[in-house]
């Protein structure tokens, strides 16, 4: 039924069209590139940012098992179609619907060694199945809130689901102890694997020619993943500031007709990351990103940076990828259930706003003010600093 109901809503919406079609290939992708005597792992992420997030603890199980054949899946198309070629795998797929005839194909044909699912991916059947075959299966990163259904009365199917994970490794102490007061007992707080992976990006070659020649020394507002409820007051912001800096806005959204909309709604000199060689760089005030790949290497130019997701109710995007860079962060005020942002914000290293008032006066504060700047900055580097950690305790219990 719910299959049903997914392919009418598909006739009217690009992105769940693009899952119903991927996962009508999933089985037979499989049946393609596992074969019976294979030894696989099985790493499952609902969309890019959990990828990133289980990144660090895929690369090193790639290496510890360099003959099995790694089978990564996702269920949003944000995730798959953006790293359906990852390195690391042999095999990228939709993940099917959580029914029980689905999950029981799935195990069948994978029948994971290990399975490592990441954040918030817990899905009943797929566990059930994993669990009936006596696999090992490991929840990474993972948070709880009281106000889930694994801890009401009527959350018997997905609470019993948690303990087909032979551990579960929580962020945070309030989700170790929720798990608890179920009775599930084999739970570690290692922290988020996401400030190991942002750290690495230190490591790297964050250089960008065209970046460089654009901000040409001036003070640098990068707003990444912002949507339309971020770019409401933002846009409003960036027409009236008097002050000598830039703008580069990498929307989440990069269709055409967004991208133009948005383009249109600036008043200053605005160049596309897609028609930049047609414009002198150094004299545009506006830099939009309409392609991918590239914003984390693009906050590493930030002098202040703005987070998307959070003014509006699609979730807030990763605000450690501008920490790692020294920056003074700025989030709409929908973060209750990304407990790093709280964290920061007690850290006095995030700013929360919730209307175009608030927004202007930290964004001019963080302007005007070299000190507060970079004072604010350092706290965002020095907690991102503190919190590694997780990927070494999880590694170190997979290597037992």
């Amino acid at each position: 039924m719910t299959s049903l109901v997914l392919k009418v809503i598909a006739l009217f919406n690009h992105k769940i069209k693009l899952g119903v079609k991927g996962r009508a290939n999933t089985f037979n992708s499989l049946k393609n590139e596992i074969k019976k005597d294979d030894k696989t792992l099985w790493f499952h992420c609902a969309s890019l940012g959990e990828y990133e997030q289980g990144l660090p603890i895929f690369d090193i199980l790639r290496k510890d098992y360099p003959k099995h054949k790694i089978v990564l899946t996702f269920f949003s198309p944000s995730g798959y179609e953006i790293r359906k070629n990852a390195p690391f795998a042999d095999v990228v797929v939709y993940l099917p619907l959580d029914t029980k005839s689905n999950a029981k194909q799935f195990i069948k044909l994978v029948n994971p060694e290990l399975t490592v699912f990441v954040k918030y991916e817990i899905w009943p059947n797929y566990l059930n199945e994993i669990k009936k075959n006596g696999l090992r299966a490991i929840l990474i990163s993972a948070v709880f809130r009281k106000d889930q259904s694994f801890f009401k009365w009527y959350g018997t199917q997905t609470k019993q689901a948690l303990f087909a994970f032979e551990h579960i490794f929580t962020q945070n102490e309030v989700s170790k102890n929720l798990l608890e007061s179920i009775g599930y007992k084999n739970a570690t707080v290692s922290g988020d694997t996401r400030f190991d992976r942002v750290l690495n990006q230190l490591q790297i070659d964050n250089t960008l020619d065209f970046i460089e020649t654009f901000k040409h020394d001036k003070l640098c507002i990068v707003i990444g993943s912002s949507w339309p409820e971020d770019e409401a007051i933002l846009v409003p912001y960036i027409n009236q500031c008097k002050h000598d800096v830039k703008f580069i806005i990498a929307p989440h959204n990069i269709k055409a007709k967004q991208i133009e909309g948005l383009k249109q709604s600036l008043q200053k000199e605005t160049v596309l990351f897609s028609n930049k060689e047609n414009y002198n760089l150094k004299d545009s005030q506006v830099f939009i990103v309409d392609t991918i790949g590239f914003l984390s290497k693009i906050y590493s130019y930030a002098n202040i940076a703005y987070v998307g997701g959070a003014m509006g109710t699609t979730g807030l995007h990763n605000i450690l990828e501008p920490a790692v860079f020294g920056v003074p962060i700025i989030i709409g005020s929908n973060h209750k259930k990304f407990p790093e942002a709280q964290a920061m914000i007690d850290h006095s290293n995030v700013f929360s706003v919730n209307d175009y008032t608030s927004l202007k006066n930290k964004l001019d504060l963080l302007i005007d003010n070299k000190t507060v700047r970079e004072e604010t900055g350092e706290k965002s580097f020095n907690f991102v600093k503190e919190k590694e950690g997780a990927v070494i305790q999880i590694v170190k219990f997979l290597r037992k």
